[in-house]
């Protein structure tokens, strides 16, 4: 791996410097870079020697004088230079070791690496880190982090993540409370391991530091190409979960479970207050609240009639539905609108996941199928971003949106902010349908 340019912000020292997708930073200030945070930390001087490889294999060695805290307008391939570290555990509830052959390479990598998890918010276990890894976040005072708990139970964490080193997990929190760098704190919840008792030791552990920013609660995801013994978690342990959680909390709300474990136990999504800063929306906490508070705020500007006939059909996940049920009820209000859902079941994956970011290409074009035919006319589909690999039009099983369009012959209009309706107001407006 390299410093590979991706992209050069417009206006920019690099689009001056007339540095190009492809080039690679070679050196800052003639030192080397290993990654990210190297290269931000070298670029806070105000004069500069950068040494570049351009895409002809060309070397050229630039001199510039900035602003110190002016930013190059650089934008690399990855926020790693070197070798991504890799994960050393077993985890037996790991989503990687789930997935059948077959699938983009990418989705095989399985990566611990504490310099993402800085950078990105990926979250990280701890087990492989080694003591020059320390002093750097101890020199740099790198954070906050992410990181997976699951338990706090030594031996049970040796466990689950099948690493001897596993353990020290506590010891680890410790170490960074100490250096007073914040954490966001994980635990995928799996049955018969660290549900009930174990999840209520581990909460209580975690009362005893003073660093954590939020505490996500996830259930274990389980497909049908897993092999191993994971149990899914039922309504009742999801409703217990709820109430261990919240009793933890006690009006606090440092801890949040995730969207799935109200659609599980039954119970309504929870206020605005109950997730805080939405610290960890990623993990799925807090989406449908964020979503539903939008369009209540977007509903207001809605018009009460459309100047010609309009069909959208949403294409969700399960557990999205009943809250894009609600939206899309509100839009059949509005003369000339007429809206459907469907929720696309994971055939690929099983049963066990009902999450938009996991639906494939196939599983998407089946459900639109059934749907058109209990159609008459052909709806406009709204696809979460979510569902296709991020700055691309891919899914999952390596076909792509194009594929799609092709097989049902449809027009797709795909929202970028999966948390807000905005982009659908706002594409009824373009469309110059809105009656005046």
């Amino acid at each position: 791996m390299a410093a590979i340019v991706s992209k050069i912000e417009k206006n920019s020292i690099a689009e001056e410097l007339e540095i190009q997708s492809g080039d690679e930073i070679v050196s800052i200030d003639e030192q080397k870079m290993t990654d990210l945070i190297d290269y931000k930390f070298l670029c806070k001087s105000e004069i500069l020697t950068i040494e570049v490889k351009k895409l002809n294999g060309e070397i050229e060695v630039i001199e510039l004088e900035k602003d110190y805290d002016e930013d190059l307008g650089i934008i690399f391939e990855s926020a790693v230079f070197d070798k991504i570290k890799p994960c050393l555990n077993k985890c037996v509830f790991c989503f990687v070791d789930q997935q059948p052959k077959g699938l983009r390479e990418t989705l095989y990598i399985k990566d611990d690496d504490y310099r993402l998890s800085y950078l990105q918010g990926t979250y990280v276990t701890l087990t492989n880190l080694t003591s020059s890894d320390k002093k750097r976040i101890e020199t740099l005072g790198l954070g906050p982090f992410y990181i997976s708990v699951h338990t706090t139970n030594p031996e049970l964490r040796v466990k689950m993540l099948k690493n001897p080193h596993a353990g020290k997990i506590f010891e680890h929190l410790k170490w960074l409370e100490k250096l007073k760098i914040p954490v966001h704190l994980q635990i995928v919840l799996c049955p018969k391991y660290n549900d009930g008792e174990e999840l209520r030791r581990t909460l209580n552990d975690f009362r005893k530091l003073k660093n954590i920013l939020s505490i996500a609660i996830v259930p274990v995801g389980i497909t049908k190409f897993q092999k191993g013994e994971l149990y899914p978690v039922t309504k009742e342990i999801a409703q217990e979960t709820i109430e261990i959680v919240n009793e933890f909390n006690n009006k606090k709300n440092i801890a949040c479970c995730s969207d799935e474990f109200f659609a599980l136990a039954e119970i309504a999504i929870p206020p605005k207050k109950y997730y805080g800063n939405f610290s960890q929306l990623e993990d799925g906490v807090g989406a449908l609240r964020l979503l539903l508070n939008d369009f209540k705020t977007h509903k207001k500007v809605l018009p009460k009639s459309l100047s010609a006939p309009c069909k959208l059909l949403f294409a969700t996940s399960l557990l999205a539905k009943p809250v894009i049920d609600e939206i899309s009820e509100s839009l059949n209000k509005i003369k000339n609108l007429k809206s459907d859902v469907i929720a696309v079941k994971s055939t690929y994956w099983g049963d066990g996941i009902s999450v938009a970011g996991l639906i494939t290409s196939d599983d998407l074009i089946n459900a639109i199928t059934v749907q058109l035919k209990y159609s008459t006319t052909q709806p406009i589909v709204v696809l979460p971003s979510v569902m296709l690999r991020p700055f691309t039009q891919d899914f999952l099983d390596g076909k792509n949106l194009d594929y799609v369009k092709e097989k049902t012959g449809l027009e797709f209009l795909l929202i970028e902010d999966c948390y807000s309706i905005k982009e659908i107001v706002d594409f009824i407006f373009l469309k110059g349908i809105i009656k005046t």
